[in-house]
């Protein structure tokens, strides 16, 4: 986990907490990170094991404590910029976390209906393997994780990728996708605003257009659809 501050004669900055995705770690986020602080928001990028529990578990013992020391002294309310299942990890603490103040939430490629990659290959021992139990609980089904959230009450922005780098998972998707995500399934009942963006998966926090956006978004709520990375 890393946490940047602002100097003691300096205004309290807000604070951004950085959630990466599914098989990835903190390091995935630091292009983004970098270009948060340098726009003058205070970061906490925090690393979980996201192949080692479920997603309950990662959410109360590992993304939790992690998120209140470093925002201990943080004003209030947090934002959020998460990448792929780290979305599900803010829907989820939204709904065990009532004294968490959540601020707006930028979504990149987001499971928000599940991903029928999993439906297809999430009982296989290579998958599981490699995704671990929070990988098995992010299909499509009403049993599902991500179906059972329900709608949001946050300030959401959504960014979903239209590319993909993975044919042969993009056929077990059904419509447009970014090789792991439909853009359908990345929607969420109650988001304030939906990006769509020519950009695969696993590059969505890397991407400047979609840095930009995101930044856009935590400033504004709305992102720019005057751009050549709208739908």
């Amino acid at each position: 986990m890393t946490c940047s501050g602002v100097a003691a004669n300096e205004s309290p900055a807000r604070t951004v907490v950085l959630l990466h995705g599914l098989a990835r770690s903190a390091d995935s986020m630091t292009e983004m990170e970098e270009a948060l602080k340098a726009a003058g928001y205070r970061t906490c990028n925090i690393d979980y094991p996201s192949t080692d529990h479920p997603i309950q578990e990662l959410a109360s013992a590992h993304v939790l404590p992690a998120l209140r020391a470093c925002t201990e002294n943080a004003p209030s309310p947090l934002d959020f910029v998460t990448h792929s299942m780290g979305g599900i990890l803010v829907r989820h603490l939204r709904t065990t976390e009532p004294t968490l103040h959540f601020g707006r939430v930028v979504m990149l490629g987001p499971p928000n209906q599940g991903s029928e990659v999993v439906d297809k290959l999430g009982d296989l021992a290579p998958f599981e393997w490699i995704n671990g139990p929070a990988g098995q609980q992010l299909g499509t089904e009403a049993g599902d994780l991500p179906q059972s959230l329900g709608a949001t009450d946050l300030e959401v922005g959504i960014i979903a990728g239209e590319d993909s780098i993975n044919p042969i998972l993009s056929l077990l998707i059904p419509g447009e996708d970014d090789g792991k995500v439909s853009l359908e399934n990345a929607k969420l009942e109650g988001m304030s605003d939906f990006l769509v963006v020519p950009v695969s998966h696993p590059f969505l926090m890397n991407d400047e257009d979609v840095i930009a956006q995101t930044i856009h978004f935590l400033e504004h709520g709305e992102f720019e659809h005057d751009t050549d990375t709208s739908e």
